[in-house]
C-alpha cells in the first residue's frame, strides 16, 4: 500500500439476507466488487442514483455494516487496519480516527441537548479528555473553526437554522480528532446559498486540519465544486472513476454521459439535451447479467448483456467498465468533426 493512501480495497463487498424462511433467503449485493485508493488529504467524491451503494460504501469503509467480502485497509501513518478483520480494540481506536457527516441536520442532533453537550459527547464517550475544563477547551477550539460562537455553545437546536444546524453536527464529527471523514449527502438538505457556504467550510477545515473527505453526493455541480476525484457507482459497482476535471470534461461511460446531461443549464442551446434513462435500477437482490446497466443503455449490445465487463483504464487515472467505450468515443469524435 502507497504511503499517501490513506483507504485502499480490493474487491470490496457488502451483501444483505433478504427474505423469510430457512431455505428461501437471498443475497443483497449492495456494494459488489469495489476496487478504490482514497489519498490522504484529498475530497474523493462517490455518485450515483438512489440505490446505487454509495451509502452502504461508506458505511464499510466506517465499519458500521459489516465488510462480506474482500479486502479494505486503512493506513494514517501511525496505525494499519485491516477493515474486514478487526479486534475490538482496534474498532474502539478506529472510531476515534473515522467519522460520519449526517445528511440530515434535523433529525441528526438530540433536541435535550445543548450544543456544548452534543459536541461534546464523543469526547466523553471515547475517553478522550479527563477534566471538564479540558472538554470545553476542545469544544470551543472546533466550534471556532466550524464558524461557531461561544453563546451557541449554551443553546439548544432548535434556535437554529438548517446551515447552523449543519456545523454543529461537522463540530460534533471532527471534535475527536479524525483522519478520515465520510460526508454522507451532507448538503443535501439545504438551501443552495447554505451548500456553498457548508461546502467551502468543509474545505478550509481540510486544508486546515489535514482531513480525508469521502463526499458522497447525487448533485453532480456540488461534486465538480468540491472534488478532486469521482468514482460513478451503478448497481453496487462502480462503472467509472477519474480526476474531476478529466471526467467532466470527457466522460466515457454511457451511464456517467446521461447523469451529466441531466445537469440543469443556463445555456439555451443545451436545454431539453438531457438523455433519458429509460426504466427504473434494478433490484439488487435479481440483478440483470453481463453489465448491470445494460437494460436502459441505449447502445447495448449481445456482448453487454452476456459479459460483465472489467473496470480497465483508459487513460492515466481515468478507468471505465464498458464493453463499447472506444466505439462511441471514435463515433463521438466522428460526429463532432
Amino acid at each position: 500500500m502507497s504511503d499517501d493512501i490513506l483507504i485502499q480495497t480490493k474487491d470490496l463487498s457488502v451483501g444483505f439476507r433478504v427474505g423469510g424462511g430457512v431455505f428461501n433467503k437471498q443475497i443483497l449485493k449492495a456494494v459488489d466488487g469495489i476496487s478504490i485508493d482514497i489519498p490522504k488529504g484529498s475530497f474523493f467524491g462517490v455518485v450515483g442514483e438512489s440505490g446505487s451503494g454509495k451509502t452502504t460504501l461508506g458505511r464499510a469503509l466506517l465499519k458500521a455494516v459489516s465488510i462480506t467480502g474482500g479486502h479494505a485497509t486503512y493506513d494514517d501513518g501511525e496505525v494499519q487496519y485491516d477493515l474486514a478483520e478487526m479486534t475490538p480494540a482496534q474498532l474502539k481506536d478506529y472510531r476515534k480516527r473515522a467519522q460520519l457527516i449526517f445528511q440530515d441536520p434535523y433529525a441528526a442532533l438530540s433536541p435535550r441537548m445543548t450544543v456544548r453537550d452534543i459536541i461534546a459527547e464523543p469526547l466523553e464517550v471515547m475517553g478522550l479528555t479527563k477534566t471538564r475544563e479540558e472538554t470545553d477547551a476542545r469544544v470551543r477550539d472546533i466550534a471556532s473553526k466550524c464558524r461557531l460562537n461561544l453563546e451557541h455553545l449554551r443553546r439548544f437546536p432548535h434556535a437554529f437554522s438548517g446551515g447552523q444546524r449543519q456545523r454543529i453536527s461537522i463540530a460534533r464529527a471532527l471534535v475527536s480528532g479524525p483522519r478520515f471523514v465520510v460526508a454522507d449527502e451532507s448538503v443535501a438538505a439545504l438551501d443552495v446559498s447554505i451548500q456553498a457556504d457548508i461546502l467551502n467550510l468543509l474545505r478550509s477545515l481540510q486544508e486546515e486540519l489535514g482531513l480525508t473527505f469521502m463526499f458522497i453526493s447525487h448533485d453532480l455541480s456540488v461534486v465538480a465544486h468540491t472534488c478532486d476525484h469521482v468514482a460513478v457507482m451503478y448497481l453496487g459497482r462502480i462503472v467509472e472513476s477519474a480526476p474531476t476535471r478529466q471526467l467532466f470534461a470527457n466522460p466515457r461511460h454511457p451511464y456517467t454521459k446521461a447523469l451529466f446531461s441531466a445537469i440543469p443549464s443556463l445555456d439555451p442551446d443545451h436545454r431539453g439535451a438531457a438523455q433519458k434513462l429509460e426504466g427504473e435500477i434494478p433490484s439488487p437482490t435479481n440483478q440483470p447479467s453481463g453489465c448491470k446497466f445494460h437494460t436502459r443503455c441505449p447502445y447495448a449490445a449481445d456482448i453487454c448483456k452476456l459479459e460483465e465487463p472489467p473496470l480497465e483504464s483508459c487513460e492515466e487515472g481515468h478507468s471505465v467498465s464498458c464493453h463499447l467505450w472506444k466505439e462511441l468515443q471514435h463515433y463521438e469524435h466522428a460526429t463532432q468533426a
